[in-house]
């Protein structure tokens, strides 16, 4: 048996998706900047993905912008925001436990000379509010908030820092780094608040390559990418008309009937946390239930190394993450686990357990048998 428990890295596509990328490569293939028939067809994808896009959100398509992923969002988001904002003041304020492409362009706007303030995590991995509300200045011009950590699955509270934001520093623009959330969770930019919230396609069953980046009209935010003027000139370069109109048909299906699909992640969650409640030696980080989000569970193995345990079990045929797929190029312990006080014997003994549509409980089933199967055996041998 074959279990693919990386959805949070990557995700099988949907069928929908693989015929419209194989159509609009093969048959459909125009520039969408070109004028003839080809090229209308072409636009055409972009148009009605743009438009799916925006009626999951509640937003106008005109607030919808493609990228290459959820990295170029964050960066455009970010950069392009805080570039565009700076005459009115230098500062921003993040998280000490973002992804990597939200943390690094940080560095970046450090160097630039932006002051950088970076809120921790309780043992949930939530930050404190009233933290937040004390570090909001005259000054601050940036809040980044990831929606759901994508290491132990933590939910922030989005539309209670909308709201504190709001209250407190009315001009800041409020960044959402949802590419673990969309897809997963209803999201209304409007209501909860949000200025720019950043998504990658390859997360919820779509293609990888492609992704959007939501930006409130009244938002000020520089382009990253300057050309052909493509997207009324906030990124240009040809369109990946493949690539969006796979976009376009995952957010479709993974919207339709989306409840029933949610309540299906938390299914699979519940049962591996019920199965893991057997293993000995075994500390669950995630929170259970709708406490934290469906799709990821975070565990930590007493006396293994995470790789090893990794590749023990790459070895019959199940896939797991050591952390997030892109802080893993990266040595070091994870920010995330340090941040929401796991012991430090077991920061190096943690594997990430992420879900998708395609899952089945047999293959949890599966995984934990091999786990009971594995432990005792990897145990002694590191104890040798």
């Amino acid at each position: 048996m074959e279990a693919y428990f990386d959805n949070s890295a990557t995700t099988r596509v949907f069928d929908c998706v693989k015929d419209v990328v194989v159509k609009t490569m093969t048959e459909d293939y125009g520039n969408a900047a070109s004028k003839h028939r080809k090229g209308v067809d072409a636009e055409r994808y972009i148009r009605e993905a743009r438009s799916v896009i925006a009626k999951s959100l509640k937003v106008q398509d005109k607030e919808i912008i493609f990228t290459s992923g959820g990295s170029e969002s964050n960066n455009m988001a970010l950069v392009g925001g805080a570039m565009a904002n700076r005459r009115r003041g230098g500062h921003i304020i993040s998280t000490n436990v973002e992804h990597p492409s939200v943390y690094n362009t940080l560095g970046f706007l450090e160097e630039q000379g932006f002051e950088i303030t970076y809120l921790p995590v309780d043992g949930e991995g939530h930050i404190n509010l009233s933290q937040l509300r004390d570090s909001l200045r005259q000054d601050t011009i940036l809040v980044s908030v990831m929606y759901v950590n994508n290491e132990v699955g933590a939910v922030e509270p989005v539309e209670e820092i909308g709201a504190i934001i709001r209250e407190c520093q009315p001009q800041a623009l409020f960044h959402v780094d949802a590419i673990q959330a969309y897809g997963k969770y209803e999201i209304r930019p409007k209501r909860q608040g949000i200025d720019l919230l950043s998504v990658s396609g390859h997360k919820f069953h779509g293609p990888k390559g492609v992704g959007f980046l939501y930006i409130d009209e009244k938002a000020k935010v520089k382009p990253l990418i300057y050309g052909g003027g493509q997207q009324k000139g906030m990124r240009s370069g040809t369109e990946n008309v493949p690539g969006v109109a796979g976009l376009g048909a995952a957010v479709r299906e993974i919207y339709k009937d989306h409840q029933e699909k949610a309540d299906y992640l938390y299914g699979l969650k519940a049962c591996l946390m019920e199965r893991l409640g057997e293993i000995e030696g075994c500390v669950i980080n995630s929170r259970p239930g709708r406490e934290s989000a469906p799709q990821i569970v975070s565990v930590s193995f007493e006396g293994i190394r995470s790789e090893v345990l990794l590749h023990a079990l790459e070895e019959r045929g199940i896939y797991v993450s050591s952390g997030s797929a892109c802080s893993s190029t990266h040595p070091g312990f994870s920010g995330t686990l340090k941040g929401i006080g796991v012991k430090p014997e077991l920061l190096d003994a943690t594997l990430r357990f992420s879900f998708g549509l395609f899952n089945r409980k047999e293959e949890i089933d599966y995984a934990v048998e091999v786990l009971k199967e594995l432990l005792p055996v990897l145990r002694r041998y590191r104890r040798g």
